[in-house]
């Protein structure tokens, strides 16, 4: 592969104006397959095969109305006070020209629907009533039969035979009148039933309201034909512009969540001002604005050309709006590295008197070969995420991997041609003065203090498990309307909705109870309070209210308002509690349930992300051994390598649960509303720390296991080869955690926490794991750490990642210590 590399490296020098020119045909091709095939991304996240699909799959097809999404529209009096008339009028008006949108199949006017429910409420008395009346008439009724009954009774025994005719149609005329009343006293009990029937439905559902109790606030409905995961976004801002256009006086309008959130944008401030904190570290570090500069356009145009190709496919399988943000922020911070990576083993080669494009070929046989191999490793960590079965996740992953591969070859193509393009300007002054003049630095034969090895190991270890302890305590979630930004529209819905109408509004379940048999429909308000009832007492339970019963009547649905909102623990229990319910029906049957709902759906997406988690660890761990094993043909520098890996994870995780879960230094980085840890963030996380990880333990210690092959003591190896890759490993961490924490500032609630954890897990796995823990571990173990089993040695091939034959075929110049291994 180094063999290779350097001719691609030479090739791209000497024909630079064809490759640079290849890669922006890449680039426009990409734009015109992007304008032409992408389509539209969501922000909602589902996984098929939950017990929330499959219920929703069955309301789809078995009930009417009820397979496409919804959303809200809150209304609130900006002084507090109850609405006017006007103001309801209006309301009812804004609803209506929401109705008129394409995409949108009804809305609720929630004055009028309050309204009927209070009609209903108080017809239900009124009925009540004249059936208490009608009971009090039937037993008049009968009173009047038996007084005329007694009466005949009396007359038949004065009469005798003599007047038995007359008396025998006297007592027909009675029977007539009590079977009458046997049928009034049926019909007053059917309907006396079905009242209590309906009045039971009614209280289970009183806690279920459209205007709050103080008039002050509403809710108004909008249903689409499609579920929210494909309502576009043409139509949510279609929707937003007919608020905007039609404001109410006095009263402020807010769309929820469902409606207001959007597919987040892929660059914003935050994102580059991350890079531009990484132009200025690649000027500090090379000296030159050219220099600093190449980097930049390399990791750029592989970030345009990857993003761009895997939008083309957005039309054709489901995007979810974080996957090309998560491209583009390890597209970019990889891309930037790789290129650096080359960049400075080119400079060095310069300063010491090599011919220019000799120097590009070498340094991409050497450099670019650890970097291909550094990638790969990272890429394989990636792809490995469809094992997990999560199809949003492995297309995560896939995108991501692409974005790495494109990085690669950017950084091993377009790179080379960059310097052969600027020539040795790539140097600041003095050096290119002092190229021929430099003399090589031998490392010296000190070694590190064996007293400081130990300390720094014990306290870097403490370090790590302290910032770690708080993942003990991690719950995960996905976003609700709490954690949009406070100045959204789905923020401000979201707490009006929580002060006027309890925290369940916000996260109402979908329960689905399947009869043992159809009912029939002059029994379903009976069968509804049964269930309804059962539902209730399970407790943590606000309102329970029948909406429909499917087309054989044999499934009932009710909308379900748990006490707890959407992210609650006792919201998580409920769901758990009622799928495991088997309610009475009313005529002694058992009914099961299921439950749907954006709750229902992130508990269960959650938890099948969380028992993901262990297999893909173990799996990543797994692949890190063996990887790390053919590097450096060794058994202890691996299992330190993943240690020290597993370590910085874990003390990752726990920085993110105590900020974005806890709320420790909340204010710092925007966390307005602590809420459970983003439930695909774990996996994510591990699969790309796994990657850089290994990335920044192959630039260090591969320096070290040079320097002992070539003889050094192992002691000495270790000094050697820290100080031969601390530089370029520092400045390669700076970029990432610069690029990665530039996204910590997005308005995206998925995004906040993926850069904030990634930026941690690389400061705390670079500069604590990487840069103090192995050198230490390395130094206590001594010649112990290269220790091989000699049949091992046998089979395992020798992977010579640094290039160091091809170095040694081309005769190259000794490097100087401080860049004897470019990473």
């Amino acid at each position: 592969m180094a063999e290779i590399l350097y001719r691609v490296g030479r090739f791209a020098a000497h024909r630079r104006w064809a490759v640079m020119g290849g890669w922006l045909v890449a680039l426009v091709i990409g734009l015109i397959t992007f304008v032409l095939f992408s389509g539209a991304i969501s922000s909602a996240i589902s996984i098929p095969d939950t017990p929330t699909s499959k219920v929703t799959d069955q309301l789809a097809s078995e009930f009417e109305s009820t397979s496409g999404g919804s959303g809200s529209v809150v209304f609130e009096t900006t002084n507090g006070s109850a609405f006017t008339d006007p103001q309801k009028a209006a309301v009812a008006d804004l609803l209506e020209s929401i109705g008129q949108v394409e995409g949108v199949t009804g809305v609720t006017d929630p004055f009028a629907t309050q309204a009927q429910l209070e009609k209903s409420a108080t017809e239900l008395s009124e009925g009540r009533k004249q059936l208490e009346q009608g009971q009090s008439a039937l037993e008049d009724g009968e009173k009047q039969l038996d007084q005329a009954q007694q009466q005949l009774d009396q007359q038949r025994e004065q009469a005798g035979d003599a007047g038995a005719e007359q008396l025998e149609a006297a007592q027909e005329e009675i029977d007539r009148g009590r079977a009458e009343l046997q049928a009034q006293r049926t019909q007053v009990e059917q309907q006396t039933a079905a009242l209590e029937a309906g009045t039971q439905v009614g209280q289970l559902s009183s806690g279920f309201r459209f205007v709050s109790d103080d008039a002050s606030a509403a809710v108004g409905t909008v249903s689409f034909s499609l579920p929210n995961a494909e309502v576009p976004d043409e139509t949510k801002t279609e929707i937003a512009d007919v608020i905007d256009d039609n404001a109410i006086d006095g009263v402020n309008s807010l769309l929820s969540q469902e409606i207001s959130q959007t597919a987040p944008s892929i660059l914003g401030p935050g994102e580059i001002v991350g890079v531009v904190i990484a132009a200025i570290v690649l000027v500090v570090m090379l000296g030159t604005l050219v220099g600093a500069a190449l980097p930049l356009v390399s990791a750029l145009l592989g970030v345009g050309v990857a993003t761009l190709a895997a939008m083309s496919f957005s039309g054709l399988v489901d995007f979810q709006s974080v996957t090309p943000v998560l491209g583009v922020m390890l597209g970019l911070a990889v891309g930037i590295d790789y290129s650096l990576f080359i960049l400075n083993r080119h400079r060095n080669q310069l300063k010491q008197g090599m011919d220019l494009h000799e120097s590009i070929g070498l340094a991409n046989g050497t450099s670019g070969n650890a970097v291909v191999f550094a990638g790969a490793t990272v890429i394989v960590a990636l792809l490995a995420l469809n094992v997990t079965g999560i199809p949003f996740l492995g297309l995560m992953g896939t995108v991501a991997a692409g974005a790495v591969l494109v990085a690669i070859l950017v950084a091993t193509t377009f790179t080379p041609a960059l310097l052969s393009l600027v020539g040795v300007r790539i140097l600041r002054k003095k050096e290119r003065a002092d190229a021929n003049a430099s003399t090589p630095v031998m490392g010296t034969d000190s070694t590190m203090s064996t007293r400081t090895s130990v300390l720094t190991l014990i306290a870097g270890i403490a370090v790590l498990a302290v910032i770690a302890l708080p993942a003990l305590n991690m719950r995960l979630g996905l976003p609700d309307g709490a954690s949009q930004p406070e100045d959204s529209p789905g923020y401000q819905a979201y707490q009006v909705q929580e002060e006027k109408f309890g925290e369940g509004f916000n996260g109402p379940l979908l329960v689905v109870a399947n009869l043992p048999k159809p009912v029939e429909e002059a029994a379903l308000t009976a069968e509804q309070a049964a269930i309804g009832q059962a539902v209730f007492d399970e407790g943590d339970v606000s309102a329970v209210v029948p909406i429909s019963a499917s087309k054989d009547r044999s499934a009932i649905a009710f909308q379900v308002l748990p006490e707890g909102g959407p992210n609650s623990e006792s919201t998580a229990d409920l769901v758990h509690n009622l799928r495991e319910l088997t309610p009475r029906t009313s005529d002694g049957g058992t009914a099961t349930l299921g439950v749907a709902g954006n709750a229902s759906a992130n508990i269960d997406v959650s938890q099948k992300l969380s028992d993901a988690l262990p297999i893909y660890l173990v799996l990543v761990v797994g692949l890190s051994l063996l990887i790390l094993i053919l590097v450096f043909r060794s058994i202890l520098v691996p299992l330190t390598a993943t240690l020290g890996f597993v370590l910085s994870l874990l003390a990752a995780f726990g920085g993110i649960t105590a900020i974005f879960q806890e709320g420790w230094l909340s204010g710092l980085f925007g966390v307005h509303d602590p809420a459970p840890i983003l439930s695909f963030l774990p996996i994510i996380q591990t699969g790309i720390l796994f990657g850089l990880a290994m990335d920044y333990q192959l630039f260090l210690v591969s320096g070290m296991r040079e320097a002992y092959a070539h003889g050094a003591p192992a002691r000495v190896a270790v000094l050697r080869g820290f100080r031969a890759g601390r530089s370029v490993v520092t400045a390669a961490a700076i970029i990432m955690i610069s690029v990665f924490a530039g996204f910590i500032f997005s308005h995206d609630t998925t995004i906040k926490p993926i850069g904030f954890g990634l930026a941690f897990g690389v400061l705390l796995d670079a500069f604590v794991v990487r840069m103090l823990l192995i050198p230490a571990a390395m130094h206590l173990l001594g010649d112990k750490a290269w220790w091989l089993p000699k049949w091992m040695d046998r089979i395992i091939p020798d992977i010579d990642v640094e290039g160091a034959k091809l170095e040694r075929a081309h005769s190259a110049p000794p490097q100087e210590t401080e860049t004897q291994v470019t990473h």
